[in-house]
């Protein structure tokens, strides 16, 4: 017995004599690469697999930008880029009398190719989307004053596009306060909300789960293009599929009743500059669709991601995703379980991540 106790201590004190030489040589080593980007840019260079999908991704997703504008599609980016563009013109205070000169013309273009989906294929585009399209072009046109020749342009444009539509209200408005939560009902609710890994074994209702992914969809997202996608899972199968792709479900993963996983589209760009809109995005509306799970007595818990290759590719193939595809997030959710505990998880205090000017 005591041989075998001085075995064990050797063991241990050699780990400990292997991470420390491992941490010491991790440190030399990000001491003199990690100070400068000259050197930082040739260890990537040699070691470009690291985040070579990441790349091969941007790009792809720039090409097939370039490649859907001339599809058929439910919903079309740039067109809601533009729009959304034209809106934020519409709330200036003071409002210019003419505004959007550099690229009214081109949201006409996207504009007549969503106008000519709509007559040609009819039930292919969102509706909703070519509503608000229609209603903000109306707005915008009567706003602005004539004489300026790319807006006078635009508009007669916009006139002869043959879409005949009603006007449904989707315009700037002054905000209201409609919501009757006050701070301590919403403290109590985010509190409430816990990382929940253990689950009853029910059936989750899917018009719960639409509900809260259209609470999810009214976060905020640049220009309004939500460019992302809720895979949900359901069928245990599936889940148990799904879930088990990721490292952070060991021990767990068998009792999870249902999955979402939080892909962003990286087609939504067409510059490289806004490769991470679509993980803060997709977070934001992660975030509501939590919460929003929560008001309904459902609980839930985020599943990391990380960028490591062998996951990814197994996760592509899983659920058929393009190299464009990236996953943001997993989250768990379901009914949480009677008896099941959750983590203390202390957060920190105010003063350690709250800086004023």
């Amino acid at each position: 017995m005591l041989n075998k106790l001085k075995k064990i201590a050797k063991a241990l004190l050699a780990i400990t004599w292997i991470r420390r030489v491992y941490e010491t040589v991790n440190r030399i080593f990000l001491e003199v690469f990690g100070g400068s980007r000259v050197l930082t840019h040739l260890v990537y260079f040699v070691s470009f697999i690291t985040f070579n999908r990441e790349q091969a991704a941007v790009l792809r997703g720039r090409r097939n930008y370039y490649r859907n504008k001339n599809r058929e599609r439910i919903t079309h980016v740039e067109l809601r880029r533009n729009i959304h563009r034209l809106e934020k013109g519409l709330i200036m205070r003071p409002r210019r009398d003419v505004f959007a000169r550099d690229y009214i013309t081109e949201t006409i273009e996207f504009y007549e190719q969503a106008a000519e989906q709509c007559r040609t294929a009819p039930g292919t585009m969102d509706q909703s989307e070519m509503d608000w399209a229609h209603d903000v072009l109306t707005e915008y046109f009567r706003v602005s004053a004539s004489g300026d020749d790319a807006v006078d342009a635009a508009r007669a444009r916009f006139d002869s596009a043959e879409y005949d539509a009603e006007p449904t209200g989707k315009i700037p408005y002054v905000k209201q306060q409609l919501s009757d939560i006050d701070y301590d009902a919403f403290e109590a609710l985010v509190t409430q909300r816990r990382s929940v890994r253990w689950y009853e074994d029910r059936e989750i209702p899917r018009e719960l789960i639409d509900k809260a992914l259209l609470l999810a969809r009214q976060a905020p997202s640049a220009c309004n293009r939500l460019p992302y996608e809720f895979r949900i899972f359901d069928s245990p199968e599936m889940v148990r599929t799904v879930s088990d792709i990721p490292f952070g479900t060991a021990g767990y993963g068998h009792n999870i009743p249902a999955v979402a996983v939080v892909v962003g589209k990286l087609e939504s760009y067409f510059s490289p500059r806004d490769r991470h809109a679509v993980y803060v995005d997709g977070s934001l509306a992660a975030m509501q669709f939590m919460l929003g799970l929560e008001t309904m007595g459902l609980s839930s818990s985020v599943i990391n991601w990380p960028d490591f290759e062998p996951l990814e590719r197994k996760m592509q193939k899983t659920l058929g995703l393009d190299l464009t595809d990236r996953v943001v997030m997993l989250i768990a959710f379901g009914y949480a379980h009677p008896e099941g505990m959750v983590p203390h998880s202390k957060k920190k205090e105010l003063d350690t991540f709250r800086r004023y000017n």
